[in-house]
């Protein structure tokens, strides 16, 4: 729990039960996570300090949000390179077609997108739909 603690103060987050679970959660599974999933995994925290929580971790940088065709977004943990202020991910996601869970894939950058004049680019999601190797 040492480690969750350490992570909240880097990005000067107030250390909660709720903050440390979820954290801890994110670091066991070591992929993304629904906010469902959350709420099946602590049922003793409600949905709505749940959601204030991955908030918390968006805004200072700690999570990233994968948007995907369901409307239902799915979080990761952000590594070093973000920030309150910029979120860098530029990594390709992965979704399994079979099992539904969404993978960040660190070492696929997303490749670069050049837009006509008048356009720029803020963020490029790319999801890569498949079998994930626990599926095949």
């Amino acid at each position: 729990r040492e480690d969750c603690k350490d992570l909240l103060r880097s990005h000067k987050l107030r250390i909660t039960n709720c903050r440390l679970d979820v954290i801890g959660h994110f670091l066991e599974e070591k992929r993304t996570l629904f906010q469902s999933e959350l709420e099946r995994k602590f049922p003793r925290y409600d949905r709505v300090t749940l959601y204030r929580t991955l908030l918390s971790f968006l805004e200072a940088g700690v999570a990233h949000r994968i948007p995907n065709e369901t409307g239902v977004a799915s979080y990761g943990l952000c590594h070093d390179t973000c920030s309150p202020n910029q979120h860098n991910h530029n990594h390709i996601h992965f979704k399994c077609n079979n099992c539904g869970k969404i993978e960040c894939l660190d070492d696929l950058a997303v490749p670069q997108v050049s837009l006509p004049a008048g356009y720029q680019v803020e963020t490029v999601n790319l999801i890569v739909d498949g079998i994930c190797n626990d599926c095949l």
